[in-house]
């Protein structure tokens, strides 16, 4: 019997050491993730001073074009209803229902099998192929905001060709974002046409300036490369405000790990004791039983 509580002693000390590994690896992964979340929000406030120019000069130029009659721009595929929908996932997992989340949010607006479905990161696309959907294009995320500009840019080439191509009308990204304490809320944006009320809200912006700026280059040819840095932006920002989503929502599956494991490893020393206790009492109780009997022989 003393060898078998020794076993559960020699058990207990082992997982006690493994509850520690365990413990250090989630305290380092909620070190990563607090630190991502922060670089992917300065990654978009950097961003600002940039989309503000773009809404300027998309202002100059709807200005313009209102001054000599013309209608607001088409900015996208003229007749075509197809649509293609960009879904955001992670590429990791670790992070709750973040990508249940979203990809239950993607289904209900996938419009039937017109709908062309390109999905940024591993587990969004599995849950969706899952559901029974398949992904016509996949992307992978990067690992640090410093690839964001690079994924944005194989995107936008892959929009210009599903509107050349497949004459795709309409495009829209889904994704997560932080909104007060919830780290993962679902919210979609049209990419393009760009929405007419945004154009509409330029045209009723007041000009930061005492005249509106002039351009020379060709209005179309500046309109085209506006939207362009418009898609830019838009896309940008929906995978920066994505990404913290996601690092917030695995920092917050980190710190109940944390306390899973913290109540764990005290229960697991608090048998640890009682054990050590009853072995200790045990091999007392057998000193002094050896002791009587060399006693009694004695006598």
């Amino acid at each position: 019997m003393g060898a078998a509580v020794t076993q559960t002693l020699e058990s207990l000390s082992d997982a006690l050491e493994t509850t520690g590994d365990i413990q250090s690896i989630v305290r380092t992964m909620k070190a990563l993730s607090a630190a991502s979340i922060r670089q992917f929000e300065r990654a978009e406030e950097a961003l600002g001073d940039y989309a503000h120019t773009v809404d300027l000069g998309l202002t100059a130029l709807l200005h313009d074009r209102r001054d000599r009659g013309l209608p607001l721009p088409r900015t996208g595929v003229e007749g075509s209803t197809r649509t293609a929908l960009i879904v955001v996932g992670s590429e990791r997992g670790l992070c709750g229902r973040y990508n249940e989340t979203i990809a239950r949010y993607a289904l209900d607006l996938i419009e039937g099998p017109d709908t062309l479905l390109a999905v940024i990161g591993l587990r969004a696309a599995a849950r969706l192929e899952t559901a029974g959907h398949s992904v016509d294009t996949l992307f992978t995320l990067p690992g640090s905001a410093a690839g964001l500009s690079d994924l944005v840019q194989s995107v936008i080439v892959q929009s210009d060709r599903w509107q050349r191509e497949d004459g795709i009308g309409r495009i829209r990204v889904v994704h997560n974002r932080r909104e007060g304490r919830t780290l993962a809320q679902p919210v979609e944006r049209q990419l393009l046409p760009l929405p007419d009320a945004y154009l509409h809200s330029l045209l009723d912006a007041a000009w930061p300036g005492p005249g509106l700026a002039f351009f020379r280059m060709p209005p179309p040819v500046l309109l085209s490369w506006l939207v362009q840095q418009r898609l830019f932006v838009s896309l940008y920002r929906a995978l920066a405000e994505a990404l913290a989503s996601e690092h917030a929502t695995r920092l917050a599956a980190m710190q109940g790990a944390e306390r899973n494991i913290e109540e764990r490893r005290d229960d697991l020393m608090q048998v640890y004791r009682v054990k050590r206790q009853e072995t200790i009492t045990r091999e007392l109780m057998d000193v002094v039983a050896g002791f009587e009997a060399v006693r009694t022989v004695e006598e």
